[in-house]
């Protein structure tokens, strides 16, 4: 297929684009500089200049593609809901797939019990707004759009996403903080898993299908912490707030997904040997 990418030079719109690739697939990233068209040509990737605020070009890169996965974000919910909807109505009626990248932290925190894609959600303040845009993208199955929800789990791998934060604060301070006690648990998935799992959902998920994307694992986050860094530290989640705002909820959740659907429908396997693994001696060491 011949695939639309937003987030291509992002970290995981990155791994995305050189699993498609390595699965025969054409790609064709959103640029929104010289620079980043130059970047994604670097690696075998077509560039399609414009941004998520720009809507002609989205719609025009979407009609001309076999299919759309939109693995980048603005991080407003009104810019991505625009971008989302246009692509969507280019969409419409041609039976081509789409994928929309949500996360697990519209659960919110789920208090130790498992929980798969029929729980309600409950999101963090910092992600409001992605359930109205899980709900109008599956709603999508009902124009002809192959349309589904991917929720990647914290994602790390390729010394990049959230763990790196902790990597850099032992190198510069010292020390890796954390927020909270440390005793709350994050889902996490390796970034080159979660690319696989992108392949298998645009190549053979049903229209309107929701699936999460977590390792069985289920570390604290002070063993996270820990194993980037001989000196850990609580960072109070008031004081925290002051510092991150909502983003400082975000990480204090406690969850414990399942990502059985995937497995089960796909024949997802993640393969990474671990986040813990990965931190001590593998990516994220320099």
């Amino acid at each position: 297929m011949d695939l639309f990418l937003t987030g291509a030079t992002g970290y995981i719109g990155g791994a995305v684009a050189d699993a498609l690739r390595g699965a025969g697939h054409s790609v064709a990233g959103l640029a929104r500089s010289d620079e980043s068209a130059g970047l994604l040509h670097l690696r075998g990737i077509a560039a399609h200049h414009g941004d998520l605020a720009h809507s002609q070009s989205l719609m025009a890169a979407a009609l001309a593609c076999d299919g759309v996965i939109h693995a980048g974000t603005t991080n407003d919910g009104a810019v991505d809901r625009l971008a989302v909807e246009l692509m969507l109505q280019a969409l419409a009626g041609s039976g081509k797939p789409f994928v929309y990248t949500s996360g697990i932290w519209v659960l919110g925190d789920t208090g130790g019990r498992l929980v798969d894609e029929t729980a309600p959600v409950r999101p963090a303040a910092l992600v409001e707004w992605r359930p109205a845009m899980e709900r109008m993208v599956l709603a999508a199955a009902m124009q002809g759009v192959r349309a589904t929800v991917i929720r990647p789990g914290i994602v790390y791998g390729r010394g990049g996403g959230i763990p790196a934060g902790f990597v850099e604060s032992a190198e510069m301070r010292g020390v890796v903080q954390y927020v909270g006690t440390g005793e709350n648990h994050w889902p996490v998935v390796h970034v080159e898993d979660l690319a696989d799992l992108y392949v298998r959902v645009v190549e053979n998920a049903a229209a309107g299908e929701l699936f999460h994307a977590v390792e069985n694992s289920r570390h604290s986050v002070r063993e996270i912490a820990e194993a980037a860094g001989a000196r850990t530290e609580p960072w109070p989640l008031e004081a925290a707030r002051k510092t991150l705002g909502a983003y400082a909820d975000a990480l204090a959740l406690d969850q414990n997904v399942s990502a059985e659907k995937a497995k089960a429908t796909l024949g997802w396997k993640p393969r990474a040997d671990g986040i813990l693994d990965d931190l001590r001696r593998g990516s994220y060491v320099r």
